[in-house]
Order: structure tokens, then sequence, then C-alpha cells
């Protein structure tokens, strides 16, 4: 507690700190709830920021900045009251920065928002709302003009992933190679398509635009009333294609099955998960969506999970390196349930070209 406080201390908070406790349950950074004494002033949530993920802490605190200052203004134009339960709000440090490093770790301190609570649960009605507020999350930074760095760099890059999964292959360090064959073949087969956005970025055709990158159903803020305050977990906020915050919520949220669904019978693609997010997206998106965008949101879905058990895949064949497992084949087992979610994203193209078209009529 008392090395918690002498760093809460660096950000100079309103109100006398009573308290310091843990604060959910993320996987990447340590988090804590502030709790003040004055009942008029805030609390505050302090992290610990995963410096072995996000190596440039400086370019990440700057893109947060960049972007909470922009979406204040923007709500701020727009009449808005009660902005501060409506972005985040860093507090600076005594080094003039929205962070502080103390020994090997750094730390940032933000304003807890009262009255708000996230959900974990995954249906119709919230995949709607996540869809409108990453829509409009995109589209009140689409006119950004401060350039923001790669907190994670090629993180949804496709050809970088494939590059991996050949050079795993090349190596064959486990000797698995020739147990997935069929994974290599199936997904070789179709790997320039899947390549298909960095192509169109190459050729001017397709911008890169500041998305989330992370987006789930618990990186929204909800009121009490059920409205969306405002999206949080910033750190992966950062320069990709749209593709990335519309594509990586289907590949999770519209599972019918687990990640690593042992039983392939549970796994399918939940088209009712897709059209209530992909309404909420375009309704808040169209207002800067290119036609190359919309059209190519089908590819989109299925491009995470392919990508994923690219990954899964390599790590396989690499001997478990990345991802942690809990039994020996647990990333074969991955595999196999992302290859089954992209071959059932692939079947409903044509349905998934449809219902979108309608949307944007």
């Amino acid at each position: 507690m008392n090395e918690l406080l002498s760093i809460v201390a660096h950000f100079h908070p309103q109100g006398t700190v009573n308290e310091i406790r843990p604060l959910g349950s993320g996987l990447i950074n340590d988090t804590y709830k502030v709790i003040t004494a004055e009942a008029d002033a805030p609390d505050y949530v302090l992290q610990r920021i995963n410096h072995a993920i996000f190596q440039d802490v400086d370019g990440l605190q700057r893109n947060i900045e960049a972007v909470t200052s922009h979406i204040r203004r923007k709500l701020e134009a727009r009449g808005e009251t009660d902005i501060d339960r409506k972005v985040l709000h860093f507090l600076q440090a005594d080094n003039g920065k929205t962070y502080w490093k103390e020994g090997d770790a750094y730390w940032r301190v933000m304003v807890f928002i009262p009255r708000a609570k996230t959900y974990e649960t995954v249906n119709p009605e919230y995949s709607y709302c996540a869809g409108k507020a990453f829509g409009q999350f995109e589209a009140m930074l689409a006119d950004v003009t401060e350039p923001l760095v790669e907190t994670i760099p090629d993180f949804h890059n496709m050809e970088l992933r494939l590059r991996q999964l050949r050079e795993a292959v090349s190596a064959d360090a486990a000797g698995r190679v020739k147990e997935v064959s069929r994974y290599l073949e199936e997904i070789e087969r179709h790997a320039d398509e899947m390549c298909k956005a960095e192509r169109l970025h190459r050729e001017g055709v397709l911008p890169k635009r500041i998305c989330h990158c992370d987006t789930k159903v618990n990186n929204m803020m909800f009121d009490e009333d059920g409205s969306v305050l405002c999206v949080i977990d910033l750190d992966t906020v950062m320069p990709s294609y749209v593709f990335s915050d519309y594509g990586d919520f289907l590949r999770s949220a519209a599972n019918t099955g687990a990640e690593d669904d042992r039983n392939l019978d549970n796994v399918s693609f939940n088209m009712d998960i897709f059209r209530a997010f992909t309404r909420g997206y375009l309704e808040s998106a169209r207002s800067f969506l290119l036609p190359v965008e919309v059209e190519n949101l089908p590819y989109a879905a299925a491009l995470f999970p392919y990508m994923q058990c690219v990954r899964f895949l390599a790590d396989y064949l690499n001997g478990d390196t990345y991802y942690k497992i809990a039994y020996p084949e647990h990333n074969l087992v991955r595999t196999a349930a992302q290859f089954k979610l992209w071959q059932s994203v692939e079947e409903h193209q044509d349905e998934m070209r449809a219902f979108i078209n309608e949307c944007m009529a």
C-alpha cells in the first residue's frame, strides 16, 4: 500500500487517499482502484502498464492523450453534458507526462467513472451497442491530424503472420508439420485473398484509420440507464484498417463455441450477432466509410478467425512458445476451432453481403 501511495502522490490527485485495492481481472495491466476520503473528491484508477507488451510507453500515452483530447473537444462542440463520464481523463505526473516511471515499472492514473458498469454478456442487444459505440469512436477520430504510433507494430498484419507460419513450417522445431498438413494446405490455398488488405493499402485504395483494435463488449462503459458512456481500454488504439475493429469483434462475439472448443460441432458463426453488431456499426460509421471498406466487411469477418488460426498453428509448430497452454495439444485444438469458425464465416459471405447492402440502402 505504501509503495502504491507514493506512486499515486506523483499525480497529485484531489482529496485524501483512503484505500487502494485491486480492480477487475485484466490480463495485461495491473489495475487498482484509488478511493478518496472526501465525498466531493473523485476516485481514481491506478495502472501499471505492461511494458513487455507495450514497449513504447511514451508513444502509447501520447496516442491516448491525442485520442481522448480530440473526443473531448468533439463532445464539447456537440454541447454534450456530463463529459467527464463520456471520455477517459488521465492525470499529469510530476514529470509533465501522463505516466510515471518508478524503477522498471511504468504507472498511470485516470479518473474513475462513477455509476458506470461493464458487461461480459454477448447477445444481440449488447452487440448492437458495441457496433454503434466502436463505429462512433472511429467516426469521432476520422479527422485526427496528429500522427499516432503503432503501440504493437504489425499487430493485425496478415502478410507478417503468414511469413511467421512459413518460417515455423521450415524450421519444424517440434517435429509437428506432418500432422497438420491438412490445415497448411487450406491456409496456403487462401493466402493470397486473405492478404487483400495489405495489398489494397499499398495500392493507395484502402486507408488506415484510428482504430481501437481490441473491440470487445466489456471494453465499453454503460450508464445506469443502459446507454453507452464511452469506450475504454485504449492501449491498442492505433492506425489500422477498420477491418480490425469490425472483424476482431465478430471473431470472438459471433463464435457459438469457445476459442479452444474441443467439440467442433459447437463452433459456428452466429448471424444474429453479426446482424446486430453490423447494424450498429454502420449506423455510426457510414458517415466516413469508403465503398472499398464497406464492401470488404464480409472479408474482415473471415480474416480474423483465419489470422488467429494461422497464429495458433505457428505457435504449435514452434513448440508452444507464445501462447500459454493448459495441455500439450492446446494450440492444435485452438487451431481446429478457429479453422472451423473461418469455414463457417465463408459459408455466410453472400448472406452477409446482402445484409450490409440492405443497411446501406
